[in-house]
């Protein structure tokens, strides 16, 4: 795995510029929306893109799933050890990634199943 692929932890430190500060820019966002190429298929896919498109209809999507899936190839791995080191962070990012989402649903009236 090179470096550019390796789990990065929000709780580590991180440039963040000015601009990136004041749109609102956090550590877990930029680590959400880091981009990893899947092992299987070798599409980049993100965790924000893992959880709305590839386990949108997943019932464990809401529940701390363990588990990344590749939109493309529809492969899982588990979040700690490939888009974060550990399981605490792989706790911490689901719940900011289900936070997100949620707020997302409230504002379009939409429920989770």
């Amino acid at each position: 795995m090179t470096d550019d692929q390796a789990p990065v932890s929000p709780r580590d430190p991180m440039w963040l510029t000015p601009e990136e500060r004041g749109a609102g820019i956090t550590k877990d966002l930029k680590v959400a929306a880091r981009r990893f190429l899947c092992p299987v298929c070798g599409h980049e896919f993100s965790l924000f893109q893992s959880r709305a498109v590839a386990c949108i209809a997943c019932p464990k999507a809401n529940q701390n799933c363990p588990y990344v899936r590749c939109p493309f190839c529809d492969n899982e791995f588990p979040i700690s050890g490939f888009i974060v080191p550990d399981k605490v962070d792989a706790v911490h990012m689901n719940n900011y990634a289900d936070g997100v989402f949620d707020k997302w649903m409230d504002s379009f009236g939409i429920t989770r199943r």
